[in-house]
């Protein structure tokens, strides 16, 4: 393990656990779950803060009530994939709201995005106008999911 990784206890991971679902509880609560008093579990929450192991604090919205039920994962090829160019995509595929998340791959492919959409209609609209249109995109592939078994990304509806 990295030296420069913080270490962590029992009543830390105990903390990250309970604020992993519920980042509002007072810090009385967070204390009573965890088995320490209010002072002490105040004073772990400021150090993994300062440690960057809690790095915010947001608000989980559920997307299908929100109108977003479809949702595409997208695999790209590049053109080139020399630093400049992956610069240059990386900058231009964060301005797309759609695209959720957008990951660099090792494998067949070099990025795989996950776009939210209302619809079919709207993902084409999308898809042909800014996705493609991303700088030094070769071809793409779309698999549609069909229903998140596990997703831990936004509030269960």
């Amino acid at each position: 393990m990295p030296s420069d990784l913080p270490v962590l206890d029992r009543f830390d991971h105990a903390i990250l656990r309970v604020l992993s679902t519920q980042g509002r509880l007072p810090v009385a609560e967070l204390a009573r779950r965890v088995g320490l008093s209010k002072t002490p579990t105040q004073t772990r929450l400021k150090r993994l803060e300062a440690e960057g192991v809690i790095t915010g604090y947001r608000a989980m919205l559920n997307p299908l009530r929100l109108g977003l039920a479809h949702v595409a994962f997208i695999e790209l090829r590049l053109s080139d994939t020399r630093e400049a160019a992956l610069a240059e995509f990386n900058a231009a595929v964060r301005a797309i709201p759609e695209v959720e998340e957008c990951h660099m791959i090792a494998g067949g492919f070099d990025y795989l995005l996950k776009v939210r959409t209302p619809d079919m209609a709207r993902y084409r609209e999308i898809m042909a106008e800014r996705i493609s249109a991303l700088p030094h995109v070769a071809n793409s592939s779309t698999y549609v999911a069909m229903e998140a078994v596990k997703d831990t990304s936004f509030a269960a509806s």
